[in-house]
């Protein structure tokens, strides 16, 4: 069921809640760049435990209004602000949060920002904050994202010069997709791209790319931004899941951030990529029942 909520700055996010209406609230977070849509893997694993997922298009992603101060000042933090919004248009207090890849740091800001309604989170391929990672964040990504944050750390002008080459990836089919993404789909996660991964994932990219670049330019900038919270002062519990061989988001990210995050438990799993660790929702969703006490 689509929603639309407004914020209190006077924006509109749209909203997705499918499952059991009566099941426990999960929150996700979707990638970079990708809008909110059906994620039936993720959606089929998380109602056969009983639970309720509502994600939404983050700023500038599908019919999300972007964030008027975006390209200059938005942090991860904010995006906690508006899953509060979410939840309280809602009528949802407690909730348990899983993201993926760019939605990473945003289970980690609900975690940090929401403790007495966030009960656990898993932030799931997720990249590091460059402000305090221990080296530089492209070391290990394939040549695509490297050039990508090359750009993010240029600035401004030279990310939307290089967006701009990129908006291909917004048109492209469930059968382009493993194509499209390059040296950033391994071999095993290439293997994992077909049927419903696939036709989500062209979707959801699809999505993001509504209103144009904003949402993508947004998206990278937070992630090289402080993000606007302490990873060492967050008290509830964390899982960190990434496979070793994620060529998106280097699996030295994933260990820098079970060395950082306060109390985490680190499934550092073999054999898997940035795409194909999906597979293992339901363990992921169960150790994220287990972490939050719930059921």
């Amino acid at each position: 069921m689509n929603k639309i909520v407004q914020t209190d700055d006077g924006r509109s996010l749209e909203v997705l809640d499918t499952g059991p209406q009566d099941g426990f609230p999960l929150v996700y977070h979707h990638g970079t760049p990708q809008g909110a849509v059906p994620f039936r893997i993720l959606e089929r694993a998380a109602a056969g435990l009983g639970l309720r997922v509502i994600s939404y298009s983050r700023p500038g992603y599908g019919s999300s209004s972007p964030r008027p101060n975006g390209a200059t000042t938005a942090q991860v933090a904010d995006d906690a602000a508006d899953t509060q919004a979410v939840l309280d248009h809602l009528g949802i207090d407690e909730f348990l949060t899983i993201g993926w890849s760019g939605g990473g740091p945003r289970a980690l800001a609900c975690a940090a920002l929401l403790p007495g309604r966030c009960l656990a989170a898993a932030c799931c391929v997720g990249i590091a904050p460059a402000d305090e990672y221990d080296g530089d964040i492209r070391d290990g990504m394939a040549e695509e994202n490297v050039e990508e944050y090359t750009a993010v750390f240029a600035g401004v002008e030279a990310l939307e010069e290089f967006l701009k080459t990129q908006t291909g990836l917004f048109t492209v089919s469930a059968d382009e997709v493993a194509v499209g993404l390059g040296a950033l789909a391994p071999p095993v996660d290439r293997a994992a791209l077909t049927g419903e991964l696939a036709g989500y994932l062209a979707a959801s990219v699809n999505a993001a790319g509504r209103q144009g670049i904003v949402g993508w330019r947004d998206d990278d900038l937070t992630h090289t931004r402080p993000w606007g919270f302490d990873l060492a002062e967050i008290r509830v519990p964390v899982a960190i899941w990434q496979g070793r061989l994620d060529a998106m988001v280097p699996f030295a990210h994933a260990e820098w951030l079970a060395a950082n995050v306060a109390g985490a438990r680190a499934h550092l799993v073999d054999g898997e990529g940035h795409l194909s660790l999906i597979q293992k929702a339901p363990a992921i969703l169960e150790d994220l029942l287990h972490l939050g006490g719930v059921g």
